[in-house]
């Protein structure tokens, strides 16, 4: 079985009601449930939550909600993989035995299909443990700089002061959207950020975090942007 897990807790702070507040016309998280289901990629699409009102939006958007998550993988501090193995392992307690399993997060607006697709194909072509989205830094990370005391400035790396842009590395970061991965890495722990994690390169104009009413407002900005052009 090809398994779609959405978490979507219910305590979100700085957005409050995030999962489900309104971006776009449509509850935040149904647009993951939409490329879920869009992509065919999957024999179940289920969302992993502690909230009744989040469970009731994503069974009606058509995923399937089979267990609420325990308390104990619903604070502030459980990070993503004990979320999705404690999804495994209910499907396989539960007689589903689980093959590859993409985890899709519930505040990913510009996530795409197509683009779930083509993780698939890079985790189950190229033998790695997980295929997911990444996106390039705009600016070269080797001229970093960080504000000490009183905005004084210090660069990270001193060395590439004079280093010209085109000459530096390019340097990229996880886009939030999607993590594709073998249930047994899953179920085993293993780190996502590693050699044996393949990347999906999306572009940067469709990657923003959604974590402060700033990036809220930005996203939608860019959102309405994509579609009139389009894209």
């Amino acid at each position: 079985m090809r398994l779609a897990v959405i978490p979507a807790r219910g305590g979100s702070k700085r957005i409050p009601r995030k999962n489900v507040k309104s971006f776009a016309g449509k509850p935040m998280i149904v647009w993951s449930i939409d490329a879920a289901l869009d992509s065919g990629c999957f024999d179940r699409i289920i969302v992993s939550t502690d909230d009744a009102e989040i469970a009731a939006i994503a069974s009606k958007a058509g995923a399937d909600v089979p267990f609420m998550r325990p308390a104990n993988l619903s604070d502030d501090y459980t990070g993503t993989i004990p979320v999705v193995a404690h999804a495994i392992s209910w499907m396989q307690e539960h007689g589903d035995a689980v093959g590859s399993v993409c985890c899709i997060y519930a505040t990913a607006p510009f996530v795409r299909a197509e683009d779930i697709r083509r993780g698939q194909s890079i985790l189950e072509d190229g033998g790695a443990d997980y295929a997911f989205s990444v996106t390039s830094f705009p600016f070269p990370i080797q001229r970093a700089i960080r504000l000490k005391a009183e905005k004084r400035v210090e660069m990270f790396w001193p060395e590439h002061f004079a280093s010209r842009s085109q000459d530096l590395e390019e340097s990229f970061h996880d886009a939030g959207q999607f993590y594709w991965g073998r249930s047994e890495a899953w179920l085993a722990g293993r780190p996502l950020f590693s050699p044996h994690a393949a990347a999906v390169v999306l572009p940067r104009h469709r990657v923003q975090d959604i974590d402060t009413p700033e990036d809220w407002q930005r996203a939608e900005l860019m959102f309405t942007a994509l579609n009139a052009a389009g894209e």
